[in-house]
């Protein structure tokens, strides 16, 4: 173990592992010096009436997330990686969120949803409903249902949107505009009798009725939306992506149906469909693509941005590569937000629903490749091991008896799948808190640690939305015309 430490020790001395200009202690006292000056002027509060508000939520990108997330951003080009920043890290407002359901202390992203968008803790997998609802009893939903952030914009006359990379009825956008007992009742055909018998409603179905008047809806999982058996329009061989209604209803239509006279609605289903349109003639659009899955990064990126919902899918499966990419994915629509709005009127806030058992660690040198070697081997079954390990997840690998030996298969590889203690089928989320950064009007309220449950308030005040607006009538605090957009698990909720 000695030998190993004077090793590594050498090697974290190397001149090579050292930027020259990092050898000077002038900077690092010049780089803390630029950092205080930026400090001092966030005395200067911005109490504006938040006219925009866009929240970005990266599902299951917790602190070593964003961390790894930076490392990689920064070696994607050519750097060492550890002293570049993402676009969430210059916000200049940071707070933590306690993330914990109301009855679990790892929580799950529906009971998380409601809490950063309805701004009440609930319980794992119910969605848009108080802890009074039991999860798969429809019957005790009833005068439960609490209502999100996008609805009390709706009813502020304002516009919102929901864009995200995985289902539009997925556990985190449903929040904005479901009452759930079950976060996975997306259609009828996935409901029990007795709570259809109940008479609760699908998501899907809510999707359509609850708030007929979103903007922009754009996602995965059309297949909720059209009767049991109708072929897809993409994918018509494939029977996993055929509708699923029970009730024979085409909810395509039904959101068609319900808009104003006069009002322009368009439906689409591809990349190219959405190009098409001359967006400033079309007041409500509904997309949905990539099969009842959820929509790729193309698709998104034409909209204006990425949300970061296949985070959580890369983590769930052990494959970091691909979580971590998608993180990088996100901080550019955060960056690309940034660009197109003005602190002064645009209040950002990017967080996440919860935390993973993801970790990277083994005393690895200044630059070590996020998804490489630690420079080591275990001084217990003398084998190397990947920075990167899982708490628990489909990564545990035994061969001969022993673990398995990863310089002998590609770990760099997308689909490589890290080690982990435990073995699951898929990595389970982790417990503790998550940080929460801000720009723009009133970002100085988030700030410390907070309960979840929060976030939307402290949004909601500075945009003058929702119960609490006794501040509002204040003279230098003038009305504006607010568009909420709110991002998703996974998702990003952007409108452009």
């Amino acid at each position: 173990m000695k030998a190993f430490l004077l090793l590594l020790l050498a090697q974290l001395c190397l001149p090579s592992l050292v930027p020259e200009r990092e050898k000077d202690p002038e900077y690092w006292r010049g780089q803390a010096q630029e950092t205080l000056r930026a400090a001092l002027q966030l005395q200067r509060l911005n109490q504006n009436v938040a006219k925009n508000l866009i929240l970005f939520l990266g599902d299951g990108m917790g602190v070593s997330t964003v961390t790894a997330a930076r490392i990689l951003k920064g070696q994607l080009q050519n750097r060492k990686g550890e002293e570049s920043l993402l676009e969430m890290d210059q916000f200049p407002y940071v707070a933590l969120a306690k993330t914990y359901n109301t009855n679990a202390q790892v929580p799950d992203s529906a009971g998380t949803a409601t809490a950063y968008l309805c701004g009440v803790k609930a319980n794992e997998g119910t969605v848009g409903v108080s802890a009074g609802v039991t999860r798969d009893r429809c019957n005790t939903t009833k005068g439960q249902e609490v209502t999100s952030i996008l609805r009390w914009a709706k009813d502020a006359g304002k516009a919102v949107g929901i864009v995200t990379t995985t289902r539009v009825t997925h556990a985190t956008p449903s929040a904005a505009y479901a009452h759930s007992a079950n976060r996975d009742w997306y259609s009828d055909g996935e409901m029990p009798l007795d709570a259809l018998e109940g008479g609760c409603r699908d998501i899907a179905r809510q999707l359509v009725e609850n708030i007929p008047d979103i903007e922009v809806i754009l996602g995965g999982g059309r297949k909720y939306m059209f009767p049991k058996n109708t072929s897809d329009v993409e994918y018509p061989q494939e029977d996993k992506h055929r509708g699923t209604r029970l009730d024979r209803k085409d909810l395509v239509q039904a959101w068609h149906d319900a808009k104003p006279p006069g009002k322009v609605s368009k439906y689409v289903w591809h990349r190219r469909e959405l190009l098409a349109l001359n967006l400033s003639r079309v007041d409500f659009l509904l997309g949905y693509d990539w099969g009842g899955q959820g929509m790729p990064r193309l698709w998104c990126q034409s909209v204006l941005g990425l949300s970061g919902g296949r985070i959580d899918h890369g983590h769930h499966e052990g494959k970091a590569k691909q979580a971590l990419h998608e993180a990088v994915e996100l901080d550019r629509a955060i960056g690309l937000a940034t660009r197109l709005t003005s602190a002064q009127d645009t209040l950002s806030v990017v967080t996440a629903d919860h935390s993973h058992v993801f970790t990277f660690g083994g005393y690895t040198p200044r630059g070590n490749p996020i998804f490489g070697l630690a420079p080591m081997q275990s001084d217990v079954d003398r084998k190397p091991f990947t920075s990167i390990l899982y708490g628990n997840g489909p990564g545990y690998k035994i061969v001969a008896g022993e673990r398995e030996n990863v310089s002998a298969v590609d770990f760099a590889h997308a689909n490589y799948q890290a080690q982990s203690a435990v073995p699951l089928r898929q990595e389970t989320h982790g417990g503790e808190d998550v940080a929460v950064f801000a720009r723009g009007p009133m970002a100085h309220l988030l700030h410390g640690v907070h309960e979840q449950n929060y976030i939307p308030h402290a949004m909601a005040y500075a945009a003058c939305i929702g119960s609490n607006r006794g501040h509002c009538n204040a003279a230098d605090r003038p009305a504006a015309t607010t568009t909420v957009l709110v991002p998703f698990f996974s998702l990003l909720i952007l409108l452009c």
